[in-house]
């Protein structure tokens, strides 16, 4: 009988710990119509600490995808699989940047979405490789975010850009922070510091590639002693040695290309790309969302990076400059993202770096 009760005991309280929440929305959920529809372990059952509140679902909206694709079209959310990221928003408020809340949110990545549409560069006789594509992600009311493909296809993780249709607050287990809930949907970019680029209602997106030309030349000898840096299409100076002052980090390294596989486990050493351009590209709201790299090799390779990839990410995965001037097939200067799983971003021979908007 002893026995019994216990048992009774121990299911009662795994039925009250561990309940699907089903109730209308709390007075601190006000500002939400959403359902909650998800398992809830209230009393802290599991080590997970990302299912311990109510998920929302948010209102999607039809989204397209456009630009330089051969199959145009609407897209089929049902065919697709939900992925879950863990974020940290904040956002620009002047010198001092506002937290916003944390959230688990639940959705429909970049990756998958963009995966069955057909690539149809406009510069494709020019230049094959596709790592001077990006795509404009557009909301209903207007406002632009930008990501590279390099972004979304080539990181070490994958998956953390999203098209969100769920929330769940990550609530602080002392203060019991009830961080405020949105109703739409929104794309969640889970590996920016500053989430600028988090805006609501996408309803398009716009395949593009980089409008610049560069002279191809797979046959010249892979050496040039300096390299030039221009903003809004200006050059604004020329570096030819090491950039002092510039912080230098060093990576273990397992170089891996998509086409050729291993090159290398040679460790790299080099300084922060981002400590060369912090002097002529501000922190704002437009460069975090649509600012952009192109960086360019003296035989014509490029590739792009956006600003956030760069400049405002939250894992400390830096994109370096290697300087090596007695490189005679490569050198002097080489790029490497650390943040990739490809070696195809890296650019040998930098001849030339810019920095623009989407416009």
């Amino acid at each position: 009988m002893k026995t019994k009760k216990l048992l009774f005991l121990a299911l009662v309280t795994i039925l009250f710990g561990c309940n699907i929440q089903n109730s209308k929305p709390s007075k601190a959920d006000s500002a939400t119509t959403s359902t909650q529809k998800t398992l809830v372990d209230t009393a802290d059952l599991t080590n997970n600490f990302y299912d311990n509140e109510p998920t929302f679902e948010l209102k999607m909206l039809p989204l397209m995808v456009v630009g330089e694709i051969a199959n145009p079209g609407t897209v089929d959310f049902s065919k697709l699989p939900v992925h879950s990221v863990i974020v940290k928003e904040t956002l620009l408020d002047g010198t001092v940047d506002k937290f916003t809340g944390a959230y688990r949110y639940d959705g429909y990545s970049l990756f998958d979405i963009l995966n069955e549409y057909q690539l149809n560069k406009a510069n494709s006789k020019e230049f094959k490789p596709i790592i001077d594509l990006y795509v404009v992600v557009e909301s209903q009311s207007g406002e632009k975010v930008i990501f590279s493909w390099g972004e979304i296809y080539y990181p070490n993780h994958l998956h953390e850009i999203l098209i969100a249709k769920s929330i769940m607050r990550i609530v602080p287990s002392k203060t019991k922070d009830m961080w405020p809930l949105g109703d739409n949907s929104k794309i969640i970019a889970a590996g920016d510091l500053i989430t600028e680029r988090n805006i609501e209602n996408p309803v398009k997106i716009t395949v593009k590639s980089v409008k610049m030309t560069f002279e191809v030349d797979r046959e010249i000898k892979m050496f040039y002693p300096k390299f030039d840096v221009y903003t809004d299409g200006k050059m604004i100076r020329t570096i030819s040695e090491q950039p002092s002052g510039a912080r230098e980090i060093t990576y273990e390294t397992i170089f891996y290309g998509r086409g050729r596989g291993i090159h290398s486990t040679t460790p790299f050493h080099g300084v922060m790309l981002k400590d060369i351009f912090k002097d002529v590209t501000s922190r704002s709201k437009l460069n975090i969302q649509t600012g952009m790299l192109v960086v360019a090799a003296l035989d014509g390779y490029r590739t792009i990076f956006t600003y956030s990839e760069v400049f405002n990410r939250n894992d400390q995965s830096e994109s370096i400059l290697i300087y090596e001037p007695k490189n005679e097939d490569g050198g002097a200067f080489t790029l490497f993202p650390a943040s990739d799983f490809f070696s195809d971003r890296s650019v040998k021979s930098v001849k030339s770096i810019y920095f623009d908007t989407e416009k």
